[in-house]
């Protein structure tokens, strides 16, 4: 039983068996590069989202969280503002929302379900748009309703709210950003995307 167990803990995330047998060949095959460690991958997923009220609804912002933790799979944070802005009437210190910064495995899982799950699930959905980058091979995008993950019970939501999703890479190129995620099945506007597992992994 409990061999079993470490071989099911051991067993790896499907995005990252998809990202090792299928991205890492076609980048290679896409930008010629000579040595296994010049192909780019996801180092680290950012969630945020802001809470205007926060400093106000003790409850909103503690569902916010909860509902981001369940999201994520990972305890989120209660972020504060870094300076006051008195037209904000914001004081440094003062709660503004709450985030998640996800890795290595629980990255990969996050990724998988957002793609796979999430993203279809999003209402007149017609592919994300590929100028979302920020020059530096990082991408970020906007999401309207945190009810598009299956995770959140529509009768438990105390406000419907959106969130920031950002992706962060190992290049700083974002050409290469972009095939990186294409191939890794984000479904970007008038292109057909990638299946997660359609070449076995």
């Amino acid at each position: 039983m409990r061999s079993h167990d470490m071989r099911a803990m051991e067993a790896q995330p499907r995005l990252l068996e998809h990202y090792n047998s299928h991205v890492r060949p076609r980048m290679t095959e896409l930008f010629g590069y000579t040595n296994p460690n010049q192909v780019p991958t996801i180092t680290k997923v950012k969630l945020n989202v802001g809470v205007g009220e926060a400093s106000k609804n003790q409850k909103l912002l503690e569902s916010v969280v909860e509902e981001l933790g369940l999201i994520s799979g990972q305890k989120a944070v209660v972020t504060r503002a870094r300076r006051s802005i008195s037209n904000f009437q914001l004081r440094e210190g003062m709660p503004v929302g709450a985030a998640v910064t996800l890795r290595s495995r629980r990255m990969f899982e996050f990724l998988d379900r957002l793609v796979s799950v999430a993203i279809p699930r999003i209402r007149d959905f017609r592919g994300l748009s590929t100028r979302s980058f920020d020059g530096r091979g990082n991408y970020t995008m906007g999401v309207k309703e945190q009810i598009m993950f299956p995770e959140i019970d529509y009768d438990r939501v105390n406000k419907i709210h959106g969130m920031d999703i950002s992706v962060v890479t190992s290049t700083d190129k974002d050409d290469e950003a972009l095939a990186l995620l294409r191939e890794m099945g984000f479904p970007f506007r008038g292109e057909e995307p990638v299946i997660i597992g359609a070449n076995g992994a």
